[in-house]
């Protein structure tokens, strides 16, 4: 099996329970929300500029392309095992998607992390789904 085609179906994020580690607390949430997910605070960095890229290229109409991938690694001074490995995760994260060969932003993330607090909330805590 080739790096690139590794599975990418889920990926593992870091709860905190205390209040003041959630990540609007911190100076930089979308470094702080990359640490939740990569454990070396290197490849939470490199996944910060992957998304940005990805961003900045949707937002001016040239979105970034899958078969970049070589350019994609040099950007990032990453080798192709670590960057496929980031990659993957972020895909199984739902972070990002690959859709006609370009990388893409995705609401996947936010709508599976909203529809498990609206379930223990309601379900388990017994609230009103609108007092959420």
């Amino acid at each position: 099996m080739k790096v690139s085609e590794a599975p990418k179906t889920a990926t593992s994020i870091i709860v905190r329970s205390s209040s003041n580690a959630r990540i609007t607390q911190s100076k930089n949430p979308f470094l702080e929300l990359m640490r939740r997910l990569f454990r070396k605070e290197e490849v939470a960095l490199k996944a910060v500029e992957f998304i940005t890229l990805i961003e900045e290229r949707q937002k001016s109409g040239s979105p970034l392309r899958v078969d970049e991938w070589e350019k994609t690694m040099e950007l990032l001074e990453m080798n192709r095992s670590s960057f496929y490995s980031m990659r993957n995760k972020l895909l199984g994260a739902g972070m990002i998607t690959v859709r006609g060969g370009e990388y893409r932003l995705s609401g996947m993330f936010s709508k599976d992390l909203m529809d498990m607090a609206r379930w223990w909330w309601t379900a388990v805590l017994g609230n009103d789904p609108e007092s959420l």
